[in-house]
């Protein structure tokens, strides 16, 4: 049997570490690369095209939720987990809306670390037990059936910004100079400053520590970072 292929994708070199170590140790299942951000992350789901991708939710150029995003997109055959500390319902349902097909917790053991890779690997769906039922069945109300996912409406803060506008948002919460985001997103300096125009408008929002208050509250960067 084919063995499980799994890219880790976490902005700590040492949780990445501890997490190939804990899989090294399970038959069957494989780390064929690491990255410490999405964007490479996104890069290395292209050159390995993985069977799993275990994400961490806070990284910095782009973070899990965005990649998540960008992976089911472009990838639909690659399965992501997202690695969190967070068990409340709106990390949980903007990873699900997102496009993930699992949720584990940082904390998990490593009997739980393996379910969740097999489980998601054969095509399933695993949440990690702390996470609430009600959780589940608040997401599972609002998707109704598969055929109305498409038409699922926005249930997390954030999820009226464009993928681009949250690209500029995590970057300038993030700390980045105008001109560091336009080489970093290959666009013009004017083309950033209109994006940041419409970030603030868009979310009443006018000053850089207000975006960044509000990029933490929806998980674009984590406070503890």
């Amino acid at each position: 049997m084919k063995p499980i292929r799994v890219i880790l994708a976490d902005d700590h070199a040492l949780v990445r570490a501890g997490i190939r170590a804990l899989l090294a140790s399970l038959e069957g299942i494989e780390v064929v690369a690491e990255a410490g951000d999405g964007r490479q992350a996104l890069q290395l789901v292209e050159a390995n095209r993985p069977d799993v991708v275990l994400m961490d939710i806070s990284m910095p150029e782009l973070n899990g939720l965005q990649a998540v995003e960008k992976i089911t997109r472009d990838f639909p055959q690659v399965r992501v987990i997202i690695l969190s500390m967070h068990a409340n319902e709106e990390y949980v349902l903007h990873a699900l809306q997102a496009g993930a097909a699992g949720y584990l917790l940082k904390d998990a053991g490593i009997a739980e670390l393996e379910l969740a890779v097999r489980s998601v690997g054969r095509g399933e769906t695993y949440l990690s037990p702390p996470v609430s039922r009600s959780v589940i069945d608040n997401y599972l109300r609002r998707l109704g059936s598969p055929a109305e996912v498409g038409a699922l409406p926005p249930v997390t803060p954030g999820a009226q910004l464009t993928h681009r506008q949250r690209e500029v948002l995590q970057l300038i919460a993030e700390g980045r100079t105008t001109q560091e985001i336009a080489e970093r997103l290959q666009v013009g300096v004017k083309t950033v400053e209109t994006h940041r125009a419409q970030l603030m408008e868009r979310l009443d929002i006018h000053d850089v520590a207000g975006l960044v208050r509000y990029a933490i509250r929806i998980g674009l960067i984590s406070s503890d970072d």
